[in-house]
This record gives structure tokens, sequence and C-alpha cells, in this order.
């Protein structure tokens, strides 16, 4: 039989919608894994997706894509082009390599969710090739940093840390299963496909590749990008639940669901890509600071997108969320550096003398605000007072984005409340906004901190605290420049 030509075949093939009959609507899409949010069936047949696929174009072009990344894999395996990256740049590939892979496959689960559970076959058939590209990313992202094993011990955390209790493999944990292991099909679809993929993770891999080919990481640069064009397609089918929703009077539901989720993306993207940006690329291959990849690509994106769809921005952008560029990513990084033994690779200070100019350029007043701070690092190095870089218990935490709290403000108190007896803390109005607007959700998980006092970790020290984390010695954190940084600035000083 010759083949049928694209055109012939693919709208009846796609949508193909029918009223049920020996089922209730009930009984296909359950609320809990479906979620109505008042629509009906037919609401839903009008669901129409920007890209276009067959499975007979799919296979083909992943084929390709893969031949072409183990390929480059195998290559560089027999090279030392590892052992030549900066090593800071190998700690921004570390960290990605722990908070990703794991939950790439997790949300194999949410676009399966959505194979079976949307409300239009045009849907399921696109969340279909969904659930395979996030399976091929877990998959690529699982076997590339286990071929480095024999050369960096870190690498075992890219399978390990989503599987531990370390402090921000919690709060990856907390973000993914709110966003879709623990998340119904609509939801999944706005919250996952259009605010995390379409306005964080497509940016921020297009980003890591440049960036990655810029410092000679080669390998990871072609990994990044062929997991980007997948990201490109199958992160469409948020728009379209969107303008359902809108269509049928359900926008401001859908509002809320992007405000929460947005906000809750802003924070774990601003501990990742904030430090790898802005402190662990070599000086002399950023292209640009990460507040301005923010206002460049996120924001102005996302401000298009939402006058396209006629929806508002979130309602805290312009008090909280826009101030936080300019602070709230040096605060973390400099957390994450002084806790450096709590988590699975090397921060990298990123304060020679040279980076604190280009910092105080992009960020006006980062010396005021940070850098008087890292000047005391710098005493204690000097004076060989090692034991005072190091913390001596764990930080207060976020209940909600479950990160340790930070403020722009000396002495600002974070908010407090309680919920059925329970003490709560938050970081922001709006985090203390998302945990408030569906306690039933939240109030079940515990922070580290909430661990530490519940007991669950013994001894009741950081000692304890690494072990209950999974952190052993051959993988504990440590500054990874070996303190060069102070060292010159002592030397610049005498001079």
């Amino acid at each position: 039989m010759p083949k049928l030509q694209r055109q012939d075949y693919y709208d009846t093939a796609r949508d193909m919608n029918w009223d049920l009959s020996y089922v209730t609507e009930e009984e296909a899409f359950p609320e809990v894994l479906s979620k109505s949010f008042g629509t009906t069936n037919r609401d839903w047949w009008g669901w129409d997706e920007p890209y276009k696929l067959t499975f007979r174009e799919y296979v083909p072009n992943q084929a390709g894509k893969d031949a072409g990344i183990y390929s480059i894999r195998s290559t560089i395996a027999r090279s030392d082009m590892y052992e030549k990256l900066d090593p800071g740049w190998k700690s921004a590939v570390k960290a990605h390599y722990g908070a990703i892979p794991i939950p790439e496959y997790l949300a194999s689960i949410g676009e399966a969710r959505m194979a079976r559970f949307g409300r239009a076959a045009a849907w399921r058939n696109m969340a279909t090739f969904g659930t395979l590209d996030e399976t091929r990313h877990g998959q690529a992202q699982i076997f590339f940093p286990y071929c480095l094993l024999d050369k960096d011990p870190q690498m075992d955390w890219a399978h390990k840390a989503a599987h531990t209790n370390e402090w921000g493999a919690i709060a990856a944990r907390s973000l993914f299963d709110d966003m879709f292991t623990a998340n119904d099909a609509v939801s999944t679809a706005i919250q996952l496909t259009f605010t995390f993929e379409t306005g964080f993770t497509n940016l921020q891999f297009l980003g890591m590749s440049a960036d990655a080919l810029h410092v000679g990481d080669i390998e990871f640069g072609a990994l990044i990008s062929s997991i980007q064009t997948d990201e490109a397609r199958h992160s469409q089918q948020g728009e379209p639940t969107l303008k359902i929703l809108r269509n049928a009077g359900k926008g401001p539901e859908a509002q809320k669901l992007v405000d929460q989720m947005f906000w809750r993306s802003w924070k774990i993207f601003g501990l990742l890509t904030g430090l790898s940006m802005d402190y662990y690329t070599p000086l002399e291959h950023r292209t640009m600071s990460f507040k301005e990849f923010m206002q460049d690509w996120i924001c102005r994106q996302f401000m298009d997108q939402f006058k396209d769809l006629g929806m508002d921005l979130p309602w805290y952008w312009e008090e909280h969320f826009l101030p936080e560029l300019e602070w709230f990513h040096h605060a973390i990084h400099l957390g994450v550096w002084f806790w450096r033994p709590t988590v699975w690779w090397n921060p990298d200070a990123g304060i020679s003398i040279q980076e604190r100019d280009w910092l105080e350029q992009k960020y006006p007043g980062w010396n005021d605000k940070f850098g008087k701070y890292w000047d005391v690092i710098v005493d204690n190095v000097r004076e060989g007072r090692m034991e005072k870089t190091y913390p001596e218990t764990l930080p207060v935490v976020c209940n909600c984005c479950q990160l340790p709290i930070c403020s722009p403000t000396v002495g600002k108190a974070p908010r407090m409340t309680t919920h059925n007896g329970r003490k709560l803390t938050f970081c922001s109005d709006v985090c203390q906004w998302v945990w408030q607007s569906q306690p039933e959700r939240y109030d079940t998980h515990l922070s580290i901190v909430d661990r530490f006092l519940a007991g669950h970790i013994q001894p009741p020290n950081l000692e304890g605290a690494l072990k209950y984390m999974g952190i052993t010695p051959d993988v504990a954190g440590d500054d990874a420049d070996g303190y060069a940084w102070a060292k010159q600035q002592v030397r610049l000083a005498a001079e």
C-alpha cells in the first residue's frame, strides 16, 4: 500500500473526539486526575496544538538526535576535555545533573497523565510524544554523567540526589511533585508546560547550551541543545489549554495556577541558573548577567505571552519578583558557599578582583550589599581561621520553597504564622500566599529544619545532618578554586 501523504490523514488521526456513551464523562475523566474546572467535554474539542507532528516524523528525528549526542559522547570519552574545563563550570554542570535528570523522568508521569486524562484527543496525541521526550531526557542526562564517574565521584549525584534528603533535593522534589507528579492533567499543562517549560527551562537550556560551547564543553552543549529542541515542541501544550479555560470563563482559575507556579519555579531557577551564570561561568565567557538574561528573555517573553492571551502579570510582579532579580541569587550564592559541605558540587566563590568589578558593574551596589560579607571570609582565610568559614548548624528554611530564608534588609524577620497548631516560616509574602492558597496540599510536608527539630536527624548537629542528607566526605562540596580568589586579594592588598 502506498504511503498516504501527511495532509491526507493528519487532522483525522490527531483529533478523534467523540461523545462518550458506554461510560460517563466523570468515569473517563475523574476530577482528581483530569479536573474540569467547570468545563464540558465539548469545550475541549477546539484544542489546537501549535506544533503538528506525526509518529512517522517523530521516530527518525529522535533517532538522529540520539545518534548525534552519543557519538559526541563516545568521541570525547577518548580525550582529556573534561579535565581541562574550568572548575566553576564543572560545578554548574554537576549542580544541573543532580537537580534535573530524575525530575525529567518524573515529568514523563505528568506527560503520561495528560496523554490519558487530557480532555482533547489532539492534546492526548501531543502529550504522548511528550512522555517519550521526557523519558529520553532522563536517560541521556543519567548516562552522560555516569560516563564521568571515574573522573569525578560527585557525578554520581546525577542519579543519587533525588533519592536523598539533601536540602536542595528536598526543595526540588517539593517543586516537581507539586507541578506534575501530584497534579491533575489540566493544571499540569498550565503549570509545567506553559509556566515552567515555556517560561523557564526552554530558555535556560538555550542559554546553558551557548555557555557550554563558549567554555569548550562540547559534550554538555550538544546534550542540552538536543533536549531543548524537544522542550520547544511539547512545552506548547499549555497555551491552547489556557485558551480553552479562558474561553470557558475560567480565566481567574488559570491566572492563579500560573501565579503560583511562576513563583515556585523562579525560586529554584534563581538557585540553579543564577549561581551558574553570575558565579560559576568563567568571567571571560559570560555573555550577560543573570539579571539581564531574566529581563531580556524570561520577563519579556512572559509579558508578551500574557498580553497575547489576555492575562495579567502575576500580582506580585512589580513589588516582589522584579526586586528579587537584584539580590536573591546573590544571597543564596553566599549561603550555598558557606554551607558548601551540604551540596554535591564544589561552589565557586566567583569573587576575584576582576569578578567583583564585573558584579558591581552589573549590579550597582553589590560590593556594599554582599562584598562586605565576602571581605570577612577573605580575612578568615588569610588568617587561617577556616573553621569560621564553615557552618555549625542549619539555616532557617522556608516552608513553601524549602530554600534557606534570606532578605535584602538586614535584621528583617521572616514571615511566621500558625496553621492547626503548627508554626510555619516563610521567606516572603508570596511564598506565604502560595502555601495558604492550598494548605491541604502542603501541610504534611516537613522542611529539613522541621525534620531536625522533630528529631529525625541524629545526632542533632551538622555531622548528623550531613549523614541524614547522604553527604559523604568524598562528595561533600568545597571551594571550587581552592580559595585562590582569597589568596589573590591578600596578595594585591600587600602590594
